[in-house]
Order: structure tokens, then sequence, then C-alpha cells
């Protein structure tokens, strides 16, 4: 059985690898070379990016296209399902079945179109997020080792999990790392 991991749970494994990370450069002789840690909020550095935001507006573009598929078959269905019910005193038995049987397989239709709908977007979502950790972590890393960072840790936000509770502003690599990423993602 999968276990969730709370806010709690990650902080004390952050507080763990500071604490490691403190004790290696402690005991390993590099105690003459201080130790830099940095936070950085992935999310800030997508939505505030140049290149980020031209691929959100591309993803919303895309829901904005599908959902306008589904409204068009939203629309077909209240148009036949008006036709039922002005048509249905004067239809006979036959025909009353025959049209709600069209009625059942286009409603059909239309919530598996959805679901699709809903699969695609998720799938597009979780690809265009993994896409761009790697090229995050990357105008991360690129920005650590300008600046002599040890350890960069993700800030979160407050559409995701706040893993850093307080940092010095002086820490937050998170304007240094866009930069970064749009000048690395033209």
């Amino acid at each position: 059985m999968a276990r969730r991991v709370t806010g709690v749970a990650i902080l004390a494994i952050v507080a763990t690898l500071v604490h490691v990370a403190f004790t290696l450069s402690a005991s390993s002789g590099f105690a003459a070379e201080a130790f830099k840690m940095g936070v950085v909020d992935p999310q800030a550095v997508l939505e505030k990016s140049k290149a980020g935001r031209r691929a959100l507006d591309a993803l919303r573009e895309y829901a904005a296209t599908r959902q306008k598929l589904l409204a068009g078959d939203e629309e077909e269905l209240k148009n036949l399902e008006k036709q039922l019910k002005d048509g249905e005193s004067s239809l006979s038995e036959v025909q009353k079945r025959e049209k709600q049987g069209q009625f059942r397989a286009k409603l059909q239709d239309y919530q598996k179109r959805g679901q699709e709908f809903n699969q695609e977007l998720t799938a597009k979502q979780k690809e265009l997020v993994d896409d761009y950790m790697k090229k995050i972590q990357a105008a991360t890393k690129t920005v650590a080792e300008k600046g002599g960072f040890t350890l960069v840790v993700d800030k979160g936000s407050e559409n995701t999990i706040k893993i850093v509770i307080y940092n010095r502003n002086t820490l937050d690599l998170t304007d240094q790392v866009i930069k970064e990423f749009d000048r690395q993602n033209k």
C-alpha cells in the first residue's frame, strides 16, 4: 500500500539532507569551503519565463480547442433532447425509442470524448511538466555552479507542497533561474 508523503515528512527529509551536507562538508575537509544553500520556485520559473509562458499558452490553446469540440457536441445533444420533447406527442412509440436510442448513443459518445479529452490533457500536462522540470533543473544547476551553491531546494508554492517555510530573499534564486532558463530555452 502506497504511503502518502506529507509536508512534515518532506521537511524532515530536507532537514536531514541539510544536516548530512553540513556533516559531510565538515568531515571531508571541505570545512574551508562555505556551504551555500539556495531555494528556487520551479512553478514560478515555468509561469514567469518566456519559454514557460509559451508552453503554458500552447497548452491552454489546446485545451480551448478541445473544449470547443465538446461544446459543439453538447449543443447537438441539447438540440436532440429538445426535438425529443417537442415531438413526443406526435411521434409513434417506435420513433420515440429510435430517437431516445440516438440520444443515448450521442450522450455516451459525448461522455467518452470528454473522458478522452481529460486523459489527453492530463498526459500533455505531465509531459510538459516533466520536460520543463529537466530544463529548470539544468538552469538551476548553471546558476548554482556560478554562484557557488552547494545545495538548492525546491521552495514549493501555494499550488504544490510548501517545502521551505522561511528563507532570506538573498537565498531565493528563482529570478536568476528564470533569466538562465530563458537564455537556455530561446
